[in-house]
């Protein structure tokens, strides 16, 4: 391929110094809830089913939608706007859950977020990306990776490692049941 290739595809002028990987534009998937877009680094997401039956599984937080079997895995669905603390997302046509990667103790895991809708990949350069604010969100500060800037609109990017922090859900559901058991 051609340097004059190698720019188009870019976007870049022609002779334009190379782009750092840090300068170069990350991609996100985006996701409706309610009225409002997210965005999730798009290396973590490993396929987005159209939402359907699920299994609930006793004495979890409201937040533990329940599992799916997925070629014969169980992966646990998180409903994302009861684990932003507010009321659980009803199903509708568009409602998806995008399967994504995690971390536990080093370990791969994967989980299930229910969305209202998945929007499309987009592109954000690190110089387009605000860091969190620090008052006037409805998220805990710790959930938001940045605010992204995309033409007039804003899209809260997550930062899924904390937002969706197994470790942390765990604990979480062990103190429902406790509470249920109390």
């Amino acid at each position: 391929m051609s340097n004059q290739t190698l720019s188009t595809v870019h976007g870049r002028a022609a002779g334009a110094p190379p782009v750092s990987a840090t300068e170069r534009p990350l991609q996100y998937l985006t996701f409706w809830l309610g009225s409002e877009v997210f965005g999730m680094d798009i290396r973590t997401v490993r396929e987005i089913i159209q939402a359907g039956p699920m299994t609930a599984l006793p004495l979890m937080p409201q937040f533990v939608r329940g599992v799916i079997n997925l070629r014969g895995s169980v992966v646990p669905v998180v409903d994302l706007n009861a684990r932003f603390g507010r009321p659980a997302s009803t199903l509708g046509k568009k409602s998806c859950v995008v399967v994504f990667d995690t971390l536990r103790q080093g370990e791969r895991v994967e989980l299930g977020l229910l969305v209202d809708a998945v929007s499309e990949v987009i592109k954000i350069a690190p110089a387009d990306i605000e860091a969190p604010p620090d008052f006037g969100s409805v998220l805990r500060r710790d959930f938001i990776q940045g605010i992204g800037k995309v033409g007039q609109r804003f899209v809260v990017l997550l930062e899924p490692d904390r937002a969706l922090d197994v470790r942390e859900m765990a604990q979480l559901c062990e103190q429902a049941q406790e509470r249920a058991l109390a």
